[in-house]
């Protein structure tokens, strides 16, 4: 895995993919369509075809989805737990006192995010099932988007007149990668907060109010606050501040209309992990679920604190010498250090005691940093990468009652495959930064940081 530049590569001058300049026209010159080529010198005649193609293909993936839904009819169980945080809102019941389903499912996030709830309680069930559905499937798109502008400060940016053919049709193929698809079929939220997170960092870093929607973000699911630490130790103060009241704003608006859930939550329900499920089943694709699972232990104690803390320390300042590296290599604005970005990403997910599989939705930003990297043995690994998010490897071992504690050890792979990926990515881009100098603190990255070809 690697970022623009070469980290670590021969230097060499980017080339743009053959498939693009196959349609740009510059692979066969005596190709008609040239003459009606765009402004970015893709043939309009070849966009319009793919524009079609991708069309077909969103809505044959849509249909497929749509047709699935009718057969198995799934329960989308958080929609209810979100339906049930609304009610307790609307009705001044206990917030933090009821399940629902038959999982028994408490509510889990804070109250600033059971206030946002309330709509939910306006429609029918079914209504509510299919706006979640819908609404899920447009905030993929977005957050494919938002993954292509994570990439534009590359050396290989994906051609503007190419933009809504690839969002079309990634967001076709997108919908059944296993962390999209469970995202959907459980009614969750996670495009909503990886959309607000990526929207914010993918703004210039001049911007107005640039971090308030990470601090928002945070107010509705704590784990987004990891961004803000990010861009504090990336130099970015005054949009760390910004998150930071941002996330300051949800806690007083959820003490203000929930005073006694919000004592309740941020002095006692925030600390227990167990109310939101089981650390050692195969859904918790986290670092403690892997090492739980591999322990054959539902308890692994320091056998996680500890690795977990290591990780996490390494990782924070791997993400800012990513960041780094990107903005040497030719970043622009605020959104030069999409490896910095997804480092802070994958490090989220590794490190927090429970990520469900559905949390893995930044796999989307991350196969379009792969798909778009200068290296070709990196652009190599996102058809692998793609399999793995697709594969769906953890529903196939054995898991029934506490099966999962009792795994062979060459089923502990297909049993962990997102953490065990997390772990090797962190680690490859690692050895390809190794050699990078950075700047001392404080001191912005920019032109006096290292340049592209400094570490090869």
């Amino acid at each position: 895995m690697t970022g623009p530049g070469t980290y670590g590569d021969t230097p060499r001058t980017p080339r743009t993919p053959r498939t693009l300049r196959t349609l740009r026209g510059d692979v066969n010159a005596n190709d008609g369509d040239d003459a009606n080529g765009g402004d970015d010198g893709v043939p309009r005649g070849r966009t319009r075809a793919l524009t079609v193609a991708a069309v077909a293909l969103l809505a044959l993936s849509l249909a497929a989805f749509a047709a699935l839904c009718l057969v198995q009819r799934f329960p989308m169980a958080d929609v209810l737990v979100y339906r049930a945080e609304g009610r307790a809102v609307a009705q001044g019941t206990d917030l933090y006192g009821f399940t629902v389903t038959e999982w028994k499912l408490p509510a889990t996030y804070p109250p600033f995010a059971a206030i946002l709830f309330v709509p939910t309680t306006w429609l029918s069930l079914p209504a509510l099932k299919v706006a979640f559905a819908l609404g899920n499937a447009a905030l993929l798109a977005l957050l494919v988007h938002l993954s292509l502008r994570l990439t534009d400060a590359g050396p290989r940016p994906v051609p503007p007149a190419l933009r809504l053919p690839v969002v079309l049709a990634a967001t076709g193929a997108g919908l059944w990668l296993e962390p999209v698809f469970q995202t959907l079929v459980f009614g969750q939220i996670n495009l909503a907060l990886a959309c607000l997170v990526l929207w914010d960092l993918t703004r210039p870093d001049g911007a107005r109010g640039k971090g308030l929607a990470i601090g928002v973000a945070a107010g509705i699911k704590l784990t987004p606050a990891i961004f803000a630490v990010y861009l504090l130790l990336t130099g970015r103060l005054r949009a760390a501040l910004g998150a930071l009241a941002g996330f300051a704003a949800t806690v007083a608006l959820g003490a203000l209309v929930l005073p006694g859930a919000s004592w309740d939550f941020w002095t006692r329900r925030m600390f227990e992990t167990s109310r939101v499920g089981k650390a050692w089943i195969v859904d918790n694709q986290s670092l403690q679920g892997l090492l739980a699972r591999a322990a054959h232990t539902p308890e692994p104690g320091l056998l996680w604190l500890v690795p977990a803390a290591l990780v996490g320390l390494a990782g924070l300042a791997l993400a800012r010498r990513a960041y780094v590296r990107d903005r040497a290599a030719g970043g622009k604005g605020g959104y030069g250090d999409r490896w910095g970005v997804l480092v802070t990403a994958l490090l989220a997910l590794l490190v927090s005691p429970i990520s469900w599989s559905h949390h893995w939705v930044w796999c989307v930003p991350l196969l379009f940093a792969l798909a778009t990297s200068p290296s070709r043995a990196v652009r190599r690994t996102t058809a692998p990468v793609a399999v793995l998010f697709a594969a769906r490897t953890m529903w196939l071992v054995p898991k029934a009652g506490d099966q999962d504690l009792h795994l062979a050890w060459w089923l502990q792979p297909l049993a962990s495959p997102y953490p065990v990926l997390g772990l090797l990515a962190l680690g490859a881009l690692a050895l390809r930064l190794r050699a990078v100098r950075l700047p001392f603190p404080g001191r912005a990255p920019g032109r006096d940081a290292p340049s592209p070809e400094s570490s090869g």
